[in-house]
């Protein structure tokens, strides 16, 4: 197995320390929801088809990220009402069977992004839940 070394900040870090055993697969899950766009692309031969960084939704939860949010602020976050009504008009175009290629990716890629933020928001919830003197019991 490879081993990859980065630098991050000691509060990150912090952060990070009780998901270490799980660091791996956070990172294939991130790796994952790339390829897959690719592959949707691929397959669909649609050039039309949104890349991640041109979502909107996606750049927004980057930047939210990027700004390290406490567990109280990922358990209250939600997209703008503009990205709502977007995926609610994807919802009912894919209920009409009404889709293009493009969409199908696009509505792809907001499921992937509400799986990241439900994954998230439920950390959130059980860190705001523990006791912040956890760190003095042994496990």
């Amino acid at each position: 197995m490879a081993q990859l070394t980065i630098e991050i900040p000691d509060e990150l870090a912090q952060k990070l320390a009780p998901y270490q055993n799980q660091i791996s697969e956070i990172f294939a899950n991130l790796v994952n929801t790339s390829s897959l766009l690719e592959t949707i692309t691929d397959k669909l031969d649609v050039s039309s088809t949104p890349s991640p960084t041109e979502l909107p939704t996606y750049l927004e939860i980057i930047d939210f990220l990027v700004n390290r949010p406490t567990s109280e602020q990922i358990a209250n976050f939600k997209v703008p009402e503009k990205s709502q009504a977007r995926l609610r008009e994807l919802l009912q175009k894919n209920r009409d069977v009404n889709l293009v290629s493009s969409e199908i990716a696009e509505l792809n890629l907001y499921e992937q992004l509400d799986s990241l933020m439900a994954m998230m928001k439920i950390r959130a919830y059980a860190a705001i839940k523990s006791p912040k003197t956890s760190s003095s019991n042994p496990e």
